[in-house]
């Protein structure tokens, strides 16, 4: 990560972004549809096609409308596969996000809160995180967790996929990062990132479909500063538009994205997949509460039990299945079917849970920066300190995103050390703060346990009487120390930059967005759930495409991952298709 290197990132930064480049131009050679996209499809859909006397809802069955749900619903669609998918939450408008409004901040603390338990909607259910050292954040909805998201897009690096091979620790996917490019750079099209291509930590790639939105005047202070350590650092990569896009409005810049995007700039999958892959004939049926997988005489999966938005038991069928609900949601469907748990017959199901946690340093500068703007995505991040270093007491690393610092409610609430204060000393600190701060987000990886897991309450239901999810969750030494170190080196970043004081919290409670892990890939059946291409070693029709199979977390943000590993399942469906015993 030489220095060298890095010092030509302002010169190719200012060239393409709003500071540079007005013209509005898609970069020369850059397609709009991925490669993956023109595979001959239409040749392979009519095994999966409806026929005359099939009396079944659909071919394929989706359970989950968010990230990854989506994904592989418009790539079925686009074959001409009958596909219909069931969501737990509504459809939501962009008018409904409280971001315009004056009360946005008060809002994102109670109804709009991205933890399901504060929040107590309708459409959630109750988590018992009770034994959790980090509380789940999630959403319901057409579009799931995209539409809350801070949309940071980010791939994992290849040594994420071999960390037996290189650290001794974990175990080795059973596919690679090269395996998966292809796949990135569909989904990167799709989603419409803007980033900058070329960052030293990664492998060559193609260029993103827009350029990188402004680093603020944080990202300058922070980028000079890290130039003079030595330490790297990279325009941040977002899914978030910084010019019109696909029918989306470039950002504005407003930082509110962790409560919707008004404007459309955020892609989320309700408006990034969900329009196109129902005007091809998929299906969307949200307020579906799915309760178990249902099982033909012969084994397979053929469809699922759900409670619709009026609280009535329905029976969708289907030759396919595909769990698409969440790390939590995913085992917890599973351990409450076929009369105590189906695909588990390796007892994983719902194990080795990741969670991601992560620490927060606030740099306060004398100067104002206007940091009450930018978008809620990374305005740039650090791979500095990713890979694993053995001088420094800890296995694996970190991701740094830098991002701004919020509105006044935040400054005023935000926990310092001692006693809150209220009045003038309240004033005082909203006043150091809002506009003259920056934030890192330092993210460990966390590397899987056994203990860790997703289990059925024993006494906590939802609104239909399901048992509701579990989380035993505790952060291991080697995290911890981790993130000890990051938050001094990240205290560095800042002191370095300029910043006249930090205020750290090495982990913060309220920020489980990623969970992880708990229904695992792998070759072989005895140690994961699923194979390489995400059918259930016990039931080759019942697929899981969400987050639950990551066998790693890496340190960065798993979206780009999960909708990457989505797409190259539902091309899995195709290929293998003869492998693939359907119901019917």
């Amino acid at each position: 990560m030489g220095t060298p290197r890095l010092r030509t990132i302002y010169g190719r930064y200012h060239n393409i972004t709003t500071y540079g480049n007005r013209t509005g131009r898609r970069p020369a050679g850059l397609a709009r549809t991925s490669p993956i996209s023109k595979c001959t499809t239409s040749a392979l859909a009519p095994t999966m096609v409806r026929a005359p006397d099939w009396h079944m809802q659909s071919d394929v069955l989706v359970i989950g409308g968010g990230l990854s749900g989506a994904v592989f619903s418009l790539r079925l669609a686009e074959a001409g596969v009958d596909v219909v998918c069931l969501e737990q939450g509504r459809r939501w408008s962009p008018e409904d996000y409280p971001g315009r409004r004056d009360e946005f901040e008060l809002a994102a603390l109670g109804p709009w809160h991205a933890n399901p338990n504060v929040r107590r909607g309708p459409d959630d259910t109750p988590i018992a995180d009770d034994t959790s050292d980090i509380k789940p954040m999630l959403f319901h909805g057409a579009g799931g967790s995209t539409i809350l998201y801070s949309a940071h897009w980010m791939r994992f690096l290849p040594s994420d996929f071999r960390v037996r091979s290189l650290d001794g620790v974990a175990d080795d996917w059973p596919i690679d990062y090269r395996e998966l490019a292809p796949y990135y750079d569909a989904v990167d099209r799709q989603f419409g990132v803007s980033g900058l291509a070329g960052d030293p930590a990664y492998p060559p790639r193609p260029d993103y479909p827009m350029p990188p939105l402004p680093i603020g005047a944080w990202g300058e202070r922070v980028a000079a500063a890290h130039m003079r350590l030595g330490w790297h650092w990279w325009p941040g990569s977002n899914a978030i538009a910084s010019r019109a896009y696909d029918g989306r409005r470039p950002c504005v810049q407003r930082s509110t994205c962790r409560a919707g995007c008004n404007e459309t700039a955020k892609a989320s999958t309700d408006l990034t997949h969900w329009p196109k892959a129902e005007r091809l004939g998929a299906r969307l049926v949200t307020g579906a509460s799915v309760a178990r997988i249902t099982i033909d005489h012969a084994g397979r999966a053929d469809g699922a039990i759900y409670h619709d938005a009026e609280g009535r038991e329905q029976h969708a069928r289907a030759r396919l299945v595909v769990l698409a609900a969440h790390a939590i949601a995913t085992p917890r469907i599973l351990l409450n079917s076929g009369g105590g748990g189906l695909a588990n017959s390796s007892g994983l199901v719902g194990r080795r849970l990741m969670m991601h946690p992560l620490a927060r340093i606030i740099g306060q500068f004398d100067e104002p920066m206007t940091s009450w703007q930018g978008h809620w995505g990374q305005s740039l991040y650090s791979m500095q300190f990713a890979e694993t270093d053995g001088a420094r007491g800890f296995l694996r690393g970190a991701k740094w995103n830098l991002s701004p610092s919020g509105g006044p409610l935040l400054a005023a609430l935000y926990p310092r050390p001692g006693k809150r204060v209220w009045g003038e000393a309240m004033h005082r600190n909203v006043a150091e703060w809002l506009g003259r701060s920056a934030v890192w987000g330092i993210t460990a990886e966390d590397l899987p346990d056994e203990n860790n897991n997703v289990t059925l309450d024993a006494a906590l239901r939802d609104r239909h009487g399901m048992p509701a999810p579990r989380l035993t969750y505790r952060i291991a030494e080697n995290a911890r120390a981790m993130l000890a170190f990051m938050s001094r080196r990240a205290e560095e970043s800042f002191l370095e930059a300029g910043a006249r004081r930090t205020l750290t919290r090495e982990l913060v409670v309220e920020n489980g967005w990623h969970a992880l892990g708990t229904c695992r890939m792998g070759d072989d059946p005895e140690r994961s759930v699923v194979d390489r291409w995400n059918r259930c070693h016990d039931i080759p029709n019942l697929m899981i495409v969400d987050g639950s199979v990551f066998v790693t977390c890496s340190s960065v943000n798993p979206a780009a991952t999960i909708a990457a590993l989505a797409l190259r399942a539902a091309d899995g469906v195709f290929a293998r298709r003869r492998d693939m015993a359907v119901a019917g």
